[in-house]
């Protein structure tokens, strides 16, 4: 715990079977995380009889593969289900240091913040990391617009290095969201629809051959539909469209679903 909150991290994991371990013992090592919910999203390896043997997790398995944004949909579920007051997403394949936990947590407990994001961008790490330069091309490019568009001022919307209050995960309609990649663009785009501020942090990244990562063809579906989700919330500012994904209003919360309605089985 920290200042009396319940510290939860989540980890969707896909054929993670050779960073599992590593993420998750640093993770503990930061040693105010309360529980570590994992959920496999069908891998073809064994990364949910490693997660079993975890202690202190939650080990929850999808029948069927649902995609990035699909298993996030079932971490948060099952989180709020556990009580959880601060969530923080880390990847199980070890990209993001778990060493940020304890501050991005603090942030969110102060009460300054309900939305924290792990930034490769503001120290400059992407490229040092081992980013594709064509990767951080893009992002620089899709996050330009995205700030036009969304009328904001990130260093970056493509970090899967996140932080979030309860309170705010109970606001975002994100079962209205894709199970695709393009799930994170359009959950910062909820949380910027309320009004939210949302707190950078700048991250160390690392790419390796275990790391997971997109192809080129998947990139650029990605960024088209980064693209258009912008382009929806801009015409949504005008009153011209009504996106399912974007809140219906600033005060509302939306039902979060229990984890086992979405078909996964308990590890």
């Amino acid at each position: 715990m920290i200042a009396g909150k319940k510290v939860v991290v989540v980890m969707p994991a896909y054929n993670a079977e050779k960073t599992l371990v590593r993420t998750y013992e640093e993770v503990m090592a930061q040693q105010i995380v309360d529980l570590v919910i994992i959920v496999d999203d069908a891998s073809r390896d064994s990364t949910s009889n490693v997660a079993r043997a975890l202690p202190n997790t939650k080990v929850l398995i999808h029948a069927r593969n649902r995609g990035y944004g699909g298993n996030q949909k079932t971490c948060y579920a099952a989180a709020i289900e556990t009580g959880a007051d601060i969530i923080i997403m880390v990847h199980a394949d070890y990209q993001y240091t778990p060493k940020l936990i304890p501050a991005m947590a603090s942030m969110i407990s102060c009460g300054l913040y309900n939305a924290v994001l792990g930034s490769r961008i503001l120290g400059g790490y992407a490229l040092e990391g081992g980013m594709p330069v064509w990767k951080y091309a893009a992002n620089r490019l899709l996050t330009f617009a995205c700030n036009v568009l969304f009328e904001a001022k990130l260093s970056e919307y493509h970090t899967g290095y996140r932080a979030f209050s309860r309170e705010l995960i109970l606001k975002l309609p994100i079962q209205e969201n894709s199970d695709d990649f393009v799930f994170d663009n359009q959950m910062l785009a909820q949380i910027l629809w309320l009004g939210e501020k949302i707190a950078e942090i700048t991250c160390p990244t690392l790419y390796f051959e275990e790391a997971s990562s997109i192809n080129f063809s998947r990139s650029l579906k990605y960024g088209f539909e980064c693209l258009w989700t912008g382009i929806l919330f801009r015409l949504a500012r005008w009153n011209l469209v009504t996106p399912a994904f974007l809140p219906k209003t600033s005060s509302g919360s939306a039902p979060m679903p229990s984890p086992h309605s979405q078909s996964p089985l308990p590890g």
